[in-house]
Protein backbone atom coordinates (compact mmCIF):
# COMPACT_ATOMS: atom_id res chain seq x y z
CA UNK A 1 0.00 0.00 0.00
CA UNK A 2 1.28 3.45 -0.91
CA UNK A 3 1.94 6.13 1.67
CA UNK A 4 -0.68 8.85 1.97
CA UNK A 5 0.49 12.29 0.89
CA UNK A 6 -1.10 14.32 3.70
CA UNK A 7 -0.29 17.84 2.43
CA UNK A 8 -1.97 17.12 -0.92
CA UNK A 9 -4.89 15.41 0.82
CA UNK A 10 -5.36 18.46 3.05
CA UNK A 11 -5.23 20.74 0.01
CA UNK A 12 -7.84 18.65 -1.81
CA UNK A 13 -10.16 18.69 1.20
CA UNK A 14 -9.68 22.45 1.49
CA UNK A 15 -10.69 22.94 -2.16
CA UNK A 16 -13.82 20.82 -1.59
CA UNK A 17 -14.71 22.92 1.46
CA UNK A 18 -14.30 26.10 -0.59
CA UNK A 19 -16.66 24.74 -3.26
CA UNK A 20 -19.20 23.81 -0.57
CA UNK A 21 -18.93 27.37 0.73
CA UNK A 22 -19.59 28.63 -2.80
CA UNK A 23 -22.83 26.63 -2.81
CA UNK A 24 -23.74 28.04 0.59
CA UNK A 25 -23.03 31.56 -0.67
CA UNK A 26 -25.29 30.96 -3.66
CA UNK A 27 -28.04 29.96 -1.24
CA UNK A 28 -27.49 33.23 0.63
CA UNK A 29 -27.43 35.13 -2.71
CA UNK A 30 -24.31 37.03 -1.69
CA UNK A 31 -22.25 37.76 -4.80
CA UNK A 32 -19.18 38.89 -2.83
CA UNK A 33 -18.92 35.63 -0.90
CA UNK A 34 -19.47 33.66 -4.10
CA UNK A 35 -16.61 35.47 -5.81
CA UNK A 36 -14.34 35.20 -2.76
CA UNK A 37 -14.78 31.46 -2.32
CA UNK A 38 -14.51 30.80 -6.08
CA UNK A 39 -11.25 32.70 -6.29
CA UNK A 40 -9.91 30.88 -3.22
CA UNK A 41 -10.98 27.49 -4.61
CA UNK A 42 -9.36 28.08 -8.01
CA UNK A 43 -6.26 29.52 -6.35
CA UNK A 44 -5.83 26.48 -4.12
CA UNK A 45 -6.54 24.21 -7.08
CA UNK A 46 -3.82 25.91 -9.13
CA UNK A 47 -1.41 25.83 -6.21
CA UNK A 48 -1.94 22.08 -5.89
CA UNK A 49 -1.19 21.57 -9.58
CA UNK A 50 1.96 23.68 -9.33
CA UNK A 51 3.12 21.63 -6.31
CA UNK A 52 2.46 18.40 -8.21
CA UNK A 53 4.34 19.67 -11.28
CA UNK A 54 7.33 20.67 -9.11
CA UNK A 55 7.65 17.17 -7.70
CA UNK A 56 8.17 15.51 -11.09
Amino acid sequence: MKNINFPMLFLAVLVIVMLILVAFSIALRNIWLILLFLILAFGLFGYGFSMKKGRK
